[in-house]
Formats: structure tokens, C-alpha cells, sequence
């Protein structure tokens, strides 16, 4: 019996049950009625029972009936899937068979392919050992006929080789430079010529004579004194010449040494102001003015490193970079020369993005040595480097001063801008000046070392010796050997001559052509 014949069964017997309960409650109270309602109640309780099992069973069929029809869907269902798996494992295996038969069409292919290239290899390796041969006996004959053997004949052959290729390789080395410098110059101009517009300082040639203001003449018979003493007594303490002539109200202090020259200005002056001059009071004069000097001296270092902006520097330094401001190169004042190399060096730093600091750090000391180069031997840029290594500066600041003039080869970019600020500095007109006798010796020197190279024909110093034209005898002298011409005269100028600022070397070669119409 299915459980939905059950659940309609279930509420007939509960139905039933509540009858009987009703007609058996009547038959304690009234047993006539009670007869009666249970012959009805029975025909009722037969009548739901009947209604039940034919419901029952109708429920039942329906219930058998939806069971085969989903057993029969599920079966067909399954019939439909496995006759689909069927045909797909049909289609595979035609597949695998087609692809069988493929590989087998092709491995028959590839075999023949493989007896074909079996024979051509064959009939390579033949032709291959027939042209070795045939190789062989055209070197032998070519040998014989031109009376050399293979290795000679290619080293000859490589030695033109190498001929021509150091020819083009020099063509293309002079187009590089040509096109470097070029590019190198014009930034290098740009960087300068800023560099100059943003510092740009005067320049006043320094005197080697000072003229000390008399109050009256009768004063100069008072500085020469009795006999000359007193004039002596100030030549000696001071080391400077006093020239006394017919200059109304002045004398004349003459001397190389600055720092000497104003001493002596200093003490005349307070000799004059005092009005008491005689040897002792002389003597005691020039004292306080070598002590006003050096008052001076530490001032003047002290207002340089403060203009500058370098700190840090050791004491001693800054008196020595004061003393410079008593010290004259070609008639320039050195400590107003380096502070401008200082500026210069500091402003091209900036332009390329190096260390500013330490480039303006080894300008302002670049000359430092000068200030003691007359009581110690060597060179001042050597004497300079030893100082700052004594006072514990950088190596690369130590560096830039030893290399400043090309003593050793600048290894940092820095030390070839400290280099580049000082000829800049030195070069300016007006800067410096020299006599008219070194200025004919270095000219005449230059065109001496441009005239002793094999193929100058003729060498001209132009603008006041800052460059030499260099003509060279075309038939002997090629546009490439011109380039090497040209370094090796730089590398004699460098090395034989002194002189301010850069020489420009200018080799020309030019081949003419003449004929004559008749």
C-alpha cells in the first residue's frame, strides 16, 4: 500500500473511531436512538471503507503507472546516451584509422626523402673532394706562376689590408674629432662665456711703485737725514728702494715685493704723522708695520674664504691665501686672481652638475704655494699640493692644485675646471703683462719649435702669441699626418715654454694647381 492511500485511510479510520465514541456515548443515554444510529453508522463506516480501498487502489494504479513511465524514461534515456557514446567511439576510431593511414603515406615519404638525400650527399662529398683537388692544384700553379708561396702572398695581402684600413680608420678618426670638438667647443663656449658674464671682475695690472703724499718738501730732508741715515736705516728694515727727486710733496717707494713696498708705505707714513724720524724710532716704525701687515694679511684671507663661500679651512691657510694679496704674477694680484679662478671653477661645476664645493674649494687654493715659493724650492703647484696635504685637505682638492698647469694629467673633471678657470682668469686682457723682451723671446721660441718639425714649410705667431698658423709642404705631408703634426708641436709648447692663458696650434695644408694659358 503506497503512503498516499495511507494518509487518506488514516483520517477515515480517525473518522470512524470518533464516530463509534459518538454513537456508543448515545447508546448509554438513549439505547433506541442508539440502535438506530449505529445501523447507520455501520453503513457509514462500511460505505468511507469502501470509498477508502477504492481510493486506495486507485491511488495505487497511479502510483505503478508514474513508476513504469519513469523507468521507462530513465531506460530510454540511457539507451539514447550509449547509442550517442557509440557513435562518438565510431567516429574516434575512423579518425585514428585516417590518421594511421596519414603516417603511414608519410613515413613512406619521408623514406624516399631519406634515399634522395642519402644519394645527393654522395654526390656532394664527390664534387666537394674533386674541388679540394682541383683547389689544390690552382694554388700549386698559381705559386708557381707568381714565384711565392701562399703564406707569402697573404701576408702581403693583409699588409695592404692593414695599409688601408689604418688609412680609413685615420679618415674616420678625424671626422670624429672634427665633429667632437666642434660640438665640445660650442658647449665649452657656452659654459664659458657664461661662467665670464656671471663673474665679472676688473682687473688692474699691479704696480711695482708706491708714492707716499709729503706734507711739504722740507720733509724729504728729513727722511734722508743726517748724511743719508735715516733713508739708509728705512732701505735696510724694509728691503725697498726710496727715490726722493723733483716730485713736488712725494716720494717714491720702489720694489718686486709687495708686501715689502707697503710695509715701508706704512711706516713712512707714521713716520711723517709722528714727526720724530731718526734710525731707532725707524726701526720701531717698521716693526709696527710688519704687524699692521700681518694684521692685514689674516683679513684680507679671512674676507676671501667669506666671499667665496668655502669653509673649513685650516688657519694657517687662510694666512697664507691672505699673503697672497701681496703677490703679483705678470703684474696680477694672486689672491684676487684665485678667488676669481674660485668663482669661475664654481659656476662651470653648477653648469655640469659636479661638486661645486670642492671645485671652488681648489680654486681659491690652487695658487696657495705662491705664497711661500720664494722661501721653499720646487714649483708653486707642487709646494701648494704639499701644504694642503700638511693641513689635511682632500685628496681630489691636493689633486686639482698638482694639476692645475699640466704638471700631472687631471683625473677628475673638477681639477680640468680649476685648470680651464685659471687660464680663463689668466687670459683676460689686461690681466696680466709682461715685458716687451719675454714677449719677443716667447714668440720668436714659438715659431722656433713650429719651424723644427719635418714638413713645416712656414710658422706665423699671431694675436700677440695666442696662436701660431702652421703651413706644411703638401707634397710631403698628408691631411691625415697633419692631426699628429699638430699634437707633437702642443706637447713642445707645453713642455719648453711659460706663458699666460692657451696657445691655439693651427697646421694648414693646401695643394695648388697651376697652368698657363698660351
Amino acid at each position: 500500500m503506497s503512503l498516499d492511500a495511507l494518509h487518506i485511510i488514516l483520517p477515515a479510520a480517525g473518522i470512524v473511531v470518533g464516530a463509534i465514541g459518538g454513537a456508543l456515548g448515545t447508546y448509554l443515554v438513549d439505547r433506541k436512538s442508539a440502535e438506530s444510529k449505529v445501523a447507520k453508522a455501520d453503513e457509514m463506516v462500511k460505505k468511507m471503507v469502501d470509498d477508502a480501498q477504492t481510493r486506495a487502489e486507485t491511488l495505487k494504479k497511479e502510483t505503478i503507472l508514474e513508476a513504469k513511465e519513469e523507468v521507462y524514461r530513465i531506460k530510454s534515456e540511457n539507451e539514447r546516451e550509449n547509442k550517442e557514446r557509440r557513435n562518438e567511439l565510431q567516429r574516434a576510431e575512423r579518425r585514428l584509422q585516417q590518421r594511421e593511414e596519414s603516417f603511414d603515406k608519410k613515413q613512406d615519404g619521408l623514406e624516399q626523402r631519406e634515399q634522395q638525400l642519402n644519394k645527393r650527399i654522395k654526390n656532394v662529398e664527390a664534387k666537394e673532394a674533386s674541388i679540394d683537388k682541383l683547389y689544390e692544384e690552382q694554388n700549386k700553379e698559381l705559386e708557381r706562376v707568381a714565384g711565392m708561396s701562399q703564406e707569402e702572398a697573404k701576408g702581403i695581402i693583409l699588409a695592404n689590408v692593414e695599409k688601408d684600413a689604418r688609412h680609413d680608420a685615420a679618415l674616420i678618426i678625424r671626422d670624429i674629432e672634427a665633429k667632437t670638438k666642434a660640438e665640445a667647443d660650442r658647449r665649452a663656449v657656452n659654459i664659458i662665456s657664461m661662467a665670464i658674464q656671471r663673474c665679472a671682475a676688473d682687473h688692474v695690472a699691479e704696480a711695482t711703485v708706491s708714492v707716499v703724499a709729503l706734507p711739504n718738501d722740507e720733509m724729504k730732508g728729513r727722511i734722508i737725514g743726517r748724511e743719508g741715515r735715516n733713508i739708509r736705516t728705512l732701505e735696510t728694515a724694509t728691503g725697498v728702494d726710496l727715490i726722493i727727486d723733483d716730485t713736488p710733496e712725494a716720494v717714491i717707494l720702489s720694489g718686486f715685493d709687495p708686501m715689502r713696498r707697503e710695509i715701508a708705505r706704512i711706516a713712512l707714513e707714521k713716520l711723517i704723522l709722528d714727526g720724530r724720524i731718526h734710525p731707532a724710532r725707524i726701526e720701531e716704525m717698521v716693526e709696527k708695520a710688519r704687524k699692521e701687515v700681518e694684521t692685514q694679511i689674516r683679513e684680507a684671507g679671512e674676507q676671501a674664504v667669506f666671499e667665496v663661500g668655502v669653509h673649513g679651512l685650516h688657519h694657517e691657510l687662510i694666512r697664507l691665501l691672505g699673503r697672497l694679496r701681496y703677490r703679483t704674477s705678470y703684474g696680477q694680484n694672486v689672491l684676487k686672481h684665485s678667488i676669481e679662478v674660485a668663482h669661475l671653477a664654481g659656476l662651470m661645476a653648477t653648469e655640469l652638475g659636479v661638486n661645486v664645493q670642492l671645485a671652488k674649494r681648489a680654486g681659491l687654493l690652487h695658487d696657495i704655494g705662491k705664497a711661500i715659493d720664494h722661501e721653499v724650492e720646487g714649483t708653486h703647484n707642487q709646494i701648494g699640493a704639499d701644504l694642503a696635504k700638511k693641513y689635511r685637505e682632500n685628496n681630489q682638492v691636493v689633486h686639482c692644485i698638482l694639476a692645475h698647469h699640466g704638471d700631472v694629467e687631471p683625473g677628475t673633471v673638477e681639477a680640468v675646471l680649476v685648470q680651464a678657470a685659471d687660464a680663463i682668469s689668466a687670459a683676460r686682457p689686461g690681466a696680466r703683462r709682461e715685458t716687451l723682451e719675454n714677449y719677443i723671446k716667447r714668440l720668436e721660441k714659438l715659431e722656433e719649435i713650429a719651424n723644427s718639425f719635418e714638413g713645416v714649410d712656414k710658422s706665423f705667431a699671431i694675436q700677440a702669441g695666442r696662436e701660431v698658423r702652421i703651413m706644411v709642404k703638401s707634397d710631403t705631408v698628408s691631411d691625415t699626418d697633419i692631426v699628429v703634426i699638430a699634437k707633437d708641436i702642443v706637447k713642445r709648447i707645453e713642455a719648453e715654454l711659460e706663458y699666460p692663458g692657451q696657445i691655439k696650434v693651427n697646421v694648414i695644408r693646401e695643394t695648388r694647381a697651376t697652368e698657363f694659358a698660351k
